[in-house]
């Protein structure tokens, strides 16, 4: 799994941050004002960054090949 921001649409408002359920452990304002996530370990997959984001900057992309060596699957999240 991945999340990928757009820093042309990000305006760097920090809803997705604001709104994440770990919040300051995955998401940070870098040095551009544009949000940056990190610590992705701590992501659940809600999707609720990508669904607050206001210009529709971030997509969060499933990558089933990580998820099956991390013992993860669709029936457990």
């Amino acid at each position: 799994m991945k999340v990928v921001v757009d820093k042309d649409k990000c305006t760097g408002c920090g809803k997705c941050r604001e709104m994440c359920p770990k919040g300051f452990k995955i998401w940070n304002i870098g040095p551009d004002k544009k949000a940056e996530a990190s610590n992705l370990r701590f992501c659940h997959v809600c999707t609720i960054c990508a669904g607050v984001c206001p210009t529709k900057a971030i997509q969060v992309i499933r990558d089933r090949e990580e998820d099956e060596k991390e013992g993860t699957n669709e029936k457990n999240l």
